[in-house]
């Protein structure tokens, strides 16, 4: 299949051969030299004055003649939204047809494989990697114990942000109650003022595009010596987790499925032991 791919964004970087397709969307942020607070900051600006968070390279759009393109509108900040759809059509001479994912849940993710699989006829395949995905997800809900910690998942540092979308969903499946945000709802802004209320058995760090070394950077820089946040009693008893946000958490890929895997690991420990997860997926602070 990789040898139809024509065109990828800045973010798609797996598998690895996806790294060396054409870029056609490149991000207006430079957020590797940029603090979560400089990102927020600026990514807020642009949205203010109505500028592009994404640039369309039109000499790689048009040397790509795309017959399919595959866009989403869940997130406009994470990634090229409808509008750059648009204009790619208005550039394009041979119009494609276009697929808008917009999942807010495992189901939904699972569900857009098949959908994929139907628009490029490949229907058989797509029905087995569907099947694989769905008994991983009924493997994790069928082993955990119905003991629920108070798990709380924060998408942003500086300032806080609740992880939405899918990720309640997920902690809720891999045996945690999660706490503030609600299964399918947007990520928000909040206070530590909500998370001292919410009072957390564990938290898990993912900001979005983050991976775990880039995470762990800027807990060390915010958090690790704010008072309040020191108070609280997931952070005592050194119950704070930092995951691989961007590869198992910010896309709604299948990989979202390992993601939960991952979660399994992390809220229920012990009765996941023999489940493997990638290596340098996730930490535990100390």
């Amino acid at each position: 299949m990789e040898k139809n791919l024509f065109g990828v964004t800045h973010e798609c970087k797996y598998p690895e051969n996806a790294k060396t397709k054409p870029c056609v969307i490149n991000s207006a942020i430079n957020s590797d030299k940029l603090t979560s607070k400089e990102i927020d900051s600026q990514i807020c600006q642009l949205l203010k004055e109505q500028k592009e968070i994404f640039i369309l390279n039109e000499k790689n759009l048009l040397e790509a003649r795309p017959d399919l393109i595959i866009s989403q509108e869940t997130c406009e900040a994470c990634a090229a939204h409808k509008n750059h759809v648009t204009k790619a059509m208005e550039i394009l001479p041979t119009k494609p047809m276009i697929h808008s994912m917009n999942p807010h849940n495992l189901q939904e993710i699972v569900e857009s494989v098949a959908i994929i699989g139907k628009i490029i006829e490949k229907e058989d395949e797509a029905m087995e990697i569907t099947k694989d995905l769905k008994k991983r997800i009924d493997r994790i809900k069928e082993t955990r114990t119905q003991k629920k910690l108070k798990v709380l998942a924060l998408e942003w540092i500086e300032p806080f942000f609740t992880a939405g979308h899918w990720v309640p969903e997920m902690i809720s499946n891999a045996g945690g109650r999660n706490m503030i945000s609600k299964i399918g709802e947007q990520s928000r802004k909040l206070t530590i003022t909500e998370i001292i209320k919410s009072d957390p058995d564990i938290i898990i760090m993912m900001p979005c595009g983050f991976d775990m070394y880039r995470t762990i950077a800027e807990y060390n820089k915010i958090l690790k010596r704010d008072e309040k946040w020191n108070m609280l009693r997931a952070v005592r008893n050194n119950n704070i987790f930092v995951v691989d946000a961007n590869s198992y958490f910010s896309k709604p890929s299948i990989r979202t499925i390992t993601g939960l895997e991952i979660l399994a690991k992390i809220i229920q420990p012990t009765r996941f032991l023999n489940l493997t997860v990638p290596k340098n997926s996730f930490l535990q602070l100390k």
